[in-house]
């Protein structure tokens, strides 16, 4: 029973992209187990993905992570000065209120706010963001989670940037990249870049300019990586011609004989 809880709860943390409510339904039609035993499960997938929400009665996306945590169930977003209830199984953001940040980097918070979300806007074309006090009010979270989702297509995919900034000594984090593919096959893409910058005087536009550095520097050798792939490794894995080393001239394939004019055999 233990066995079987662990990895129920391995196949929550593990879902893909856009896929939970999937990998949810699929769980309980082959264990009917109700899952309301996995709310840590939950909690872990949906901080640890950023996972966005809209707040009760608005237009408005905030973040869940482990940097806006106030408790197991509420968040707190910067940027509208809300805080929130979280249902972690349905994702759904309750009770929203009121909040009054209390920080001794709450302007250089609410500046960071503004140029992150400008910088997101100008690369991200689904995005959501949040800067946080974190680490008893000596450093400050930085989080932004773009996620574009296309499951027609049998594709979906989520970008993550997560940043600690130390007024005193820099800019630390990290890039992580999520896409699953899964027509006619399973194919996951995970990669992670750490990131480290110093940002001078520490301003928002400087932290803002430094992650807009390291994020395009990342895209590009993401971009490289891909064409190298493309016209390498996978290139060679293909057969350039068949057995018989001639082009197959597909207009006359109704009139091959398999075994003698593409596979080189005699016919009987």
């Amino acid at each position: 029973m233990a066995s079987n809880t662990s990895m129920i709860s391995s196949f929550i943390k593990d879902a893909p992209p856009g896929e939970l409510n999937d990998v949810v339904n699929d769980i309980k039609t082959l264990t009917n187990d109700s899952l309301t035993s996995h709310s840590s499960a939950f909690k872990s997938y949906n901080e640890s993905q950023f996972t966005t929400t809209r707040l009760p009665n608005s237009s408005q996306d905030v973040l869940v992570t482990p940097y806006n945590a106030l408790s197991d169930i509420q968040y707190f977003d910067t940027g509208s000065s809300t805080s929130f209830d979280f249902d972690h199984a349905s994702q759904k953001a309750l009770n929203a209120q009121s909040y009054s940040l209390d920080s001794r980097h709450a302007d250089l918070v609410k500046s960071l706010v503004k140029s992150l979300n400008t910088h997101a806007a100008e690369h991200f074309p689904s995005h959501c963001a949040g800067v946080y006090p974190t680490d008893n009010d000596s450093k400050i979270a930085i989080v932004l989670v773009a996620n574009k989702y296309s499951p027609q297509n049998f594709w979906n995919g989520r970008w993550r940037s997560e940043y600690l900034l130390d007024p005193s000594s820099g800019l630390t984090g990290s890039i992580k990249v999520d896409v699953h593919y899964y027509e006619d096959g399973n194919v996951r893409l995970l990669t992670e870049k750490p990131i480290s910058a110093s940002v001078g005087g520490g301003s928002a536009s400087e932290v803002i300019r430094e992650i807009a550095k390291a994020e395009k520097r990342y895209q590009e050798d993401l971009n490289r990586t891909f064409g190298n792939l493309s016209e390498g490794v996978f290139k060679s894995l293909r057969r350039q011609l068949p057995v018989t080393r001639q082009k197959i001239e597909w207009e006359k394939i109704s009139g091959y004989r398999l075994g003698q004019d593409i596979g080189g055999g005699r016919s009987r």
